[in-house]
């Protein structure tokens, strides 16, 4: 029921976004006069679902295609007049077959006069007609090209605006962070220790809501309150600290929270469950390491890794025990951990519709800064063994369904679909979008026949691609 539960959020995920992608693409399209010949959500291989032809005013049901390629329609249903093309021969949206097709991997938005991996170059051996793609000046084909990846970021965006205006903004008061933070040495060398609780800011107590604060707190002269092992202490920033911690870059940071490790879930095969961890369970210590937070929980399994470490584990009922855990070559045991927001109490922030814009957008960019840092783990021997497919996709989703994790999971999803799209690979909308450039720039269109070769190549190396990672997924969940 569970993996029922996560493929139906998966493919309603994919519905969304493929739709709001293939409609860029379909709406500039049309803008620019370019006939659309298909419109499809999901890939009709062999036989559609459904296949609505507006000039014929006809609704078909398709069982399959004929020897001649053709569809055969299991039942047809009259839906509208039959209509007759424009004299003057301008595309309208009734020259577009819409369908529905039956495999939920994606969609495609079939433009007139396009080469990609489904035409050739002998495909379009006939001269241009004005309502073609190829017709068109380069930026108009460049438009086209765009949309869909931007009508995705758009489409997360949004999605991000509706959380933020609906359910709020969830955050930790630096009060409810029981642990304390980890301080940077600069930090450190001024009096405040790891594990601190901070309390204040000159008297004041610390607003949590803004983590903008954290900046605050070291001006010169700033007496920060801390609560430190159950007893108040207060911290005088010296005239120096601002001075040190300004060479260390935009991306540093002064402090973070600490975390503690909280097993959510084991991985079948690996070194956690092997030895018996349980969800909900803390990890208190590795080898000789005691009492590691995240920061210092991953740097101890990498000094231990290719072997079998003795790990204090507090368990779900508060007693505690050892437990031998094998840690892999890479320095993984094989959890996903709790995050903070399961962990520490939370509070949540309430915006106006017009304060959630911003927000929304925030977090939009924020979400595609951190995904494109993380792409260089790609790269890694470990980030290609990490590469999953449909079934790791479809593990981001919650057991149960619930509205706000849905809509976050499709939101990021519509973030990876945009940047991956613009990745200048044939086959892909970035593949064209360079190619478009380049004739910008140039003043050369490349011949049809490159084309052909060039996205044909692109698209059995995405083929190999999404071969290899679902893979991984079978590899992982069946045979290890």
């Amino acid at each position: 029921m569970e993996i029922l539960v996560k493929a139906l959020q998966l493919i309603l995920a994919l519905l969304i976004l493929v739709t709001v992608h293939e409609f860029g693409h379909y709406i500039f399209a049309r803008i620019f006069g370019v006939k659309v010949n298909r419109f499809y959500l999901f890939f009709n291989y062999k036989f559609s679902l459904l296949r609505y032809n507006p000039m014929a005013g006809t609704l078909e049901l398709i069982g399959w295609n004929k020897a001649d390629g053709t569809p055969k329609a299991a039942a047809t249903f009259r839906v509208g007049k039959p209509h007759q093309p424009r004299p003057d021969g301008k595309p309208t949206w009734r020259d577009t077959i819409y369908g529905l097709g039956w495999i939920p991997l994606g969609g495609y938005c079939d433009i007139a006069g396009m080469i990609d991996e489904t035409k050739s170059a002998s495909d379009l051996a006939s001269e241009p007609q004005p309502w073609e793609f190829r017709s068109k000046a380069a930026w108009k084909r460049l438009c086209v090209m765009v949309a869909g990846v931007v009508f995705n970021f758009v489409l997360a965006i949004c999605i991000y605006i509706g959380i933020t205006f609906h359910w709020g903004d969830d955050v930790i008061p630096f009060q409810a962070m029981t642990e304390g933070m980890d301080f940077a040495p600069e930090l450190e060398s001024a009096g405040f220790r790891s594990g601190d609780i901070l309390a204040s800011i000159d008297g004041r107590a610390i607003d949590a809501h803004d983590y903008s604060t954290l900046w605050d707190m070291i001006q010169p002269g700033t007496r920060v309150g801390v609560l430190r092992g159950g007893d108040s202490a207060v911290v005088t920033i010296p005239d120096n600290l601002i001075g040190r911690l300004t060479t260390k870059g935009k991306d540093f940071m002064p402090m973070s929270m600490r975390i503690p490790v909280y097993v959510a879930q084991t991985m079948p095969g690996e070194g956690a469950s092997a030895a018996g961890l349980l969800p909900g369970e803390r990890i208190l210590k590795v080898g000789n390491d005691t009492g590691p937070s995240l920061t210092e929980f991953f740097p101890a399994l990498d000094k231990v890794k290719g072997s079998t470490v003795p790990m204090l584990i507090l368990g779900t009922d508060s007693t505690l025990h050892t437990s031998e855990v094998a840690v892999n070559d890479n320095g993984k045991i094989g959890i996903r951990l709790l995050s903070p927001l399961e962990i520490f109490d939370r509070s949540t922030i309430r915006y106006s519709f017009a304060g959630s814009i911003p927000r929304g957008i925030e977090l939009g960019v924020d979400r595609l800064v951190t995904y494109v840092q993380s792409l260089r783990q790609v790269f890694t021997k470990e980030g290609a063994q990490s590469l999953g497919g449909f079934g790791t996709l479809g593990d981001l989703f919650p057991n149960q369904w619930n509205w706000y994790s849905f809509w976050q999971i499709a939101a990021f999803l519509s973030v990876i679909l945009a940047f991956m799209n613009i990745i200048p690979i044939p086959g892909l909308d970035g593949g064209h979008t360079l190619f478009l450039l380049v004739e910008m720039v140039t003043r050369r269109k490349p011949s049809d026949r490159f084309l052909e070769i060039v996205n044909t190549c692109g698209f059995f190396l995405l083929l190999l691609l999404l071969i290899y990672a679902n893979g991984n997924d079978i590899y992982r969940y069946l045979l290890k």
